[in-house]
C-alpha cells in the first residue's frame, strides 16, 4: 500500500503554517516545516505560481493570498499542526540523541500508525519503516498511551491480548509497566517488542485522536541512567511540541 505523497504533505504544512502567521521568511518557513532551503524554495515557488501564496518583493516575506486567508480549515486542524511542528523538532532530537524517533497516531480502537519519523546520521543507527501500523497495546508507545489515557485493567487486557511479543511479557508485568509509565511520565520497552531494541515513549492525550512520541536505540547501548535521561528528554520534546501546537 502506498503512503502519502511527501511533497503534497509538505505543501499543506506550509499553508497551515502561513495560516497561523502574518508573513514569514523563507528561512523561517523551512525551519518550522523541517525543509532544506532549496526544497522549501521550490515548494514556495509552486504555491506562488498557483496563486495560493504571495511573496512581497520588497520584504521577501511570504503570506497566504487573500482568497486562501479565508480558508478556516487550515487554521482549525490542531492534529495537522501537531504533525507539522513535530517534523523539525523530531529531526533535531534524533540528531542530539542518536535515536530513531517516531510520532504515533491512534487510527482505530485497535491500531496506531507511524505519522512521522526521524533518524540521526550516525554511522550505526536504527530506522523506522514509513506508515507502519501496530496493535494499540504494543511497544513502549502502547504502554505510554495507556498511561496518559488512564486506561482501566479490562481495557488494558483487551489491548494487550493481540500483541505478539518477541520476549515473554506476562500481563501482570505489562500492567505494572503501564503504572510505572504513568508515575514517571514515559514508558520503557527493553527488547520485548523487538529483540535488540530499547524504546522509550511519552503519550500525548490532549490532541485528538491521541498521539505518542517514541525514541529507539540499540539494546545495551545506554546505561540505566542514560536511558532515564533519554526518557526525560523525550518528555521535554513532548512539552515543546504541545506548546508550539497551541
Amino acid at each position: 500500500m502506498t503512503g502519502p505523497v511527501r511533497s503534497v504533505s509538505q505543501a499543506f504544512a506550509i499553508l497551515r503554517l502561513l495560516a497561523d502567521s502574518s508573513a514569514l521568511t523563507l528561512s523561517d518557513i523551512g525551519r518550522f516545516v523541517g525543509l532544506s532551503p532549496s526544497s522549501c524554495l521550490n515548494l514556495l515557488k509552486t504555491l506562488v505560481a498557483e496563486g495560493v501564496v504571495e511573496r512581497d518583493s520588497r520584504t521577501k516575506l511570504y503570506r497566504l493570498s487573500p482568497p486562501w486567508c479565508a480558508a478556516d480549515a487550515l487554521r482549525d486542524s490542531r492534529p495537522a499542526r501537531l504533525v507539522d511542528r513535530a517534523r523539525p523538532l523530531m529531526a533535531a532530537f534524533a540528531q542530539r540523541s542518536e535515536a530513531a524517533v517516531g510520532l504515533w497516531k491512534i487510527v482505530s480502537r485497535d491500531r496506531m500508525q507511524l505519522a512521522v519519523h526521524a533518524e540521526s546520521d550516525a554511522g550505526m543507527r536504527l530506522s523506522l519503516a514509513d506508515d507502519q501500523r501496530q496493535p494499540l497495546g504494543s511497544g513502549a508507545a502502547g504502554r505510554a498511551i495507556a498511561a496518559v489515557q488512564d486506561v482501566g485493567e479490562v481495557e488494558l487486557a483487551r489491548r494487550y491480548a493481540p500483541v505478539r511479543w518477541q520476549a515473554d511479557l506476562p500481563f501482570a508485568r505489562y500492567a505494572r509497566q503501564v503504572r510505572e509509565a504513568s508515575a514517571r511520565g514515559f514508558a520503557l520497552d527493553q527488547g520485548f517488542t523487538h529483540r535488540g531494541v530499547w524504546t522509550v515513549a511519552a503519550g500525548i492525550a490532549d490532541v485528538a485522536p491521541g498521539y505518542c512520541l517514541s525514541a529507539s536505540v540499540v539494546a545495551g547501548s545506554r546505561s540505566e541512567a542514560e536511558t532515564e535521561a533519554l526518557g526525560a528528554a523525550l518528555i521535554g520534546l513532548r512539552e515543546e511540541l504541545i506548546l508550539q501546537t497551541g
